[in-house]
């Protein structure tokens, strides 16, 4: 093993692409898997060589303009994958043995796209997956900076092939990873990420789509509070009300289903409602009084919608419990989760989304926007108890892996919301 990680280190392209053939082979998941304790012990061995540090200033040496050496660089990126798969743990240290430099060196190079730069946003996007450390290291390397000049050339023009879609949505999914961390949110606001996904909205190309979601992911939260300000300075609530009022069929044709458009556009109207102070509020809260109140006519019928969806599934699941009780089958915790997430998934968090929006507008000492939405609640035959009752549930869900401090704040103000509804 160790005369692997020698002959790496040393400069024949021919021989180090033979032992990185080899190395690929022995690292193959598959292989891996036959034989756990052997392939834990062979991990352990080429990580104790450093065997990553040594494959990229393997690859930092190939010429990717000869065949065999591109071939080379793809096969390395494979023996990477096949270890982060096997061993995710290890990703963190990879990403600090320079492999998070040389992807993003190899991202960004002026190079015609092909299938080793398609692979570079994979590896990057597997890096970042579940991991604080990688994503805090993106941003200190600028790699904010490098995702969004990358994704800039899809705001006008959509990917050329299957290909350079896949690498347009491992970008856009590293950015929604990064943005996961709070001082990222930070650099993408400095880096006008805004600006970008603003005008990717706008364009209605393939991109857009994945726009709305890095939107909700770097606005979510009390850490998301300057990037609303900021969008509603840069007049996004133009660009996100008319995706609120009307699914776009290109959404569906882009294999985007309606509840998740729907979801971001939600999520992002309710991080603001949430977050915005002042005069950006007022004019967020104007939105709704618009038209004759035409948003909130929306709201409504997007709340009957997910209302009517998910009381069809909790219909289902307490027929399952039914059956399950009399056959003797304990419910227990797990199964609860199961059933939550089953919930969620017939649209429950979206439902919840609504109902957060309707009570903040209520409450937001706009006469109108109360009165309207209790006027269509009693026309339908809906109910404030059943609203209230959603609201206490996602109160109780919320903030699950955040800050206790911010649980319990978040909390208390939503009952202090469902107080005066």
């Amino acid at each position: 093993m160790f005369r692997c990680q020698y002959v790496l280190s040393v400069h024949f392209p021919h021989i180090s692409i033979a032992v990185v053939d080899l190395l690929q082979e022995l690292t193959d998941i598959d292989t891996l898997h036959e034989s756990e304790e052997g392939a834990e012990v062979l991990i352990d061995a080429l990580l104790e060589g450093q065997v990553v540090a040594l494959l990229v200033q393997n690859m930092e040496r190939l010429d990717e303009q000869v065949k065999e050496e591109a071939d080379g660089v793809y096969n390395t990126l494979a023996i990477i994958e096949n270890m982060a798969e096997f061993r995710p743990d290890l990703c963190a240290e990879a990403a600090q043995q320079g492999l998070m430099l040389w992807l993003l060196k190899r991202i960004k190079a002026k190079m015609p796209f092909d299938a080793n730069k398609l692979y570079c946003s994979e590896i990057l996007a597997i890096l970042l997956q579940n991991n604080d450390s990688t994503r805090e290291l993106l941003g200190e390397v600028d790699g904010i900076d490098v995702l969004l000049q990358q994704l800039s050339v899809f705001k006008r023009h959509n990917p050329a092939t299957a290909e350079e879609q896949e690498m347009m949505e491992n970008l856009f999914d590293s950015l929604c990873s990064c943005l996961m961390l709070g001082a990222n949110r930070d650099r993408f606001l400095k880096g006008e990420g805004l600006q970008l996904m603003n005008l990717m909205l706008r364009e209605k190309k393939m991109s857009r789509t994945s726009a709305l979601k890095v939107l909700d992911h770097g606005m979510i939260g009390p850490e998301g509070s300057d990037n609303c300000h900021k969008f509603v300075d840069i007049l996004g609530l133009r660009t996100i009300f008319p995706l609120f009022m009307k699914t776009p069929k290109k959404m569906r044709k882009a294999g985007v289903s309606d509840k998740e458009h729907e979801e971001h556009v939600c999520s992002i109207i309710a991080s603001m409602l949430r977050n915005l102070k002042a005069q950006q509020r007022s004019r967020l809260l104007n939105k709704f009084t618009e038209n004759d109140c035409e948003k909130v006519d929306r709201l409504m019928e997007l709340h009957f919608k997910y209302l009517e969806a998910v009381q069809l599934a909790d219909k289902r699941i307490e027929g399952e419990k039914h059956d399950m009780v009399r056959r003797g089958e304990i419910i227990d915790d797990a199964m609860e989760d199961e059933f939550y997430l089953r919930r969620l998934d017939a649209g429950l968090f979206v439902l919840q989304l609504l109902c957060y929006i309707m009570v903040e507008i209520s409450n937001s000492g706009i006469s109108q926007l109360q009165q309207r939405v209790h006027q269509i609640l009693n026309l339908r035959g809906g109910s404030v108890k059943v609203v209230r009752h959603i609201m206490r549930e996602y109160a109780e869900n919320i903030g699950d892996g955040k800050r206790e401090e911010f649980k319990e704040s978040e909390q208390k103000r939503i009952m202090d919301l469902l107080e005066c509804f």
